[in-house]
């Protein structure tokens, strides 16, 4: 018998990391800025984040992360001069990012791992569910994952995350789940949680993509969170503590999701995104799959 909880109307973003793998493009330019096609990552995440119906948004940030603020600020002067030249469709485009939701800004301070930037969230979150969005994952607005996940928390309460089934081989490169069946075919009853396995180790292949949805009650395991794997405050070892007691926090349920998504985190599957979303923009993918089917069979 499920219940009703709490409505969920905020957004954390956790963006205080340094990017490295990008560098040098990202030495001196944040990596939620790299362009998609013509967007920033990070309006994607924000963007998803509006989808679902949360629309109070929090972003952890650090030094160098000023261009995430000014992005989602008005830029007065660039509008004025769109608006004298009379191109109302860039217009509305600069315009679309500092129209799009209630953003609020935290630095992160000390890089101490994803679990310590979810705790900076605490002060803004006060006692009720949030989401947390990481940048490195686009799902495509087609296939609502957010959204059905905060149905899941308001239905059952307590944390939910979301999974991927991904190759035994893969695993290594995330978070592993331990599950059981529930009574919904795309949900799961969370167990236990190990941060990026062995294959040999794994619970399972459903690997934690980024995504979650959140008790109030992490911040309090977070406090007393030891550093873990990487010397890092890790939040899939808070999340582990709340799947092993339901009493701390209420259960944890995982949402598995079958749908678009699109990795940023390396630069190879960052240029994989862009080619698959630029194959389907209606103004320029007819134009640009003809040029990637001939280059293709050039290089063929």
């Amino acid at each position: 018998m499920t219940q009703s909880h709490p409505r969920i109307s905020k957004a954390v973003i956790p963006a205080a990391g340094l990017g490295t793998r990008f560098l040098p493009a990202t030495k001196a330019t944040p990596k939620e800025m790299l362009p998609v096609v013509d967007k920033p990552a990070i309006q994607y995440v924000v963007e998803e984040a509006v989808s679902a119906g949360l629309d109070d948004v929090l972003m952890i940030t650090g030094r160098n992360k000023r261009p995430l603020e000014d992005h989602f600020d008005r830029n007065y002067e660039l509008e004025s001069a769109l608006q004298k030249k009379g191109d109302a469709g860039r217009l509305a485009k600069v315009q679309e990012s500092s129209d799009l939701a209630t953003m609020h800004y935290v630095r992160q301070g000390d890089p101490r791992g994803l679990g310590h930037a979810v705790l900076c969230a605490a002060p803004h979150v006060g006692n009720e569910p949030f989401a947390v969005l990481l940048g490195d994952d686009l799902i495509d607005p087609r296939d609502p994952l957010l959204q059905r996940m905060v149905e899941v928390q308001e239905q059952r309460g307590g944390s939910v995350i979301a999974l991927m089934e991904v190759a035994p081989e893969q695993i290594h490169l995330y978070g592993s789940a331990a599950v059981g069946p529930t009574e919904d075919s795309d949900t799961v009853k969370v167990t236990g949680l190990v941060e990026k396995p062995d294959p040999a180790d794994a619970p399972s292949n459903y690997a934690v993509i980024g995504r979650y949805v959140l008790d109030p009650h992490i911040f309090d395991i977070l406090r007393k969170t030891e550093p873990g794997r990487g010397g890092e405050i890790q939040l899939t070892d808070a999340l582990q503590q709340l799947a092993s007691d339901e009493k701390i926090g209420g259960p944890v349920h995982g949402v598995v999701f079958k749908g678009r998504r699109y990795d940023t985190g390396d630069r190879g599957d960052y240029l994989r995104a862009i080619v698959r979303l630029a194959c389907e923009r209606e103004d320029l993918g007819p134009d640009f799959r003809t040029w990637l089917r001939s280059y293709v069979a050039e290089e063929m």
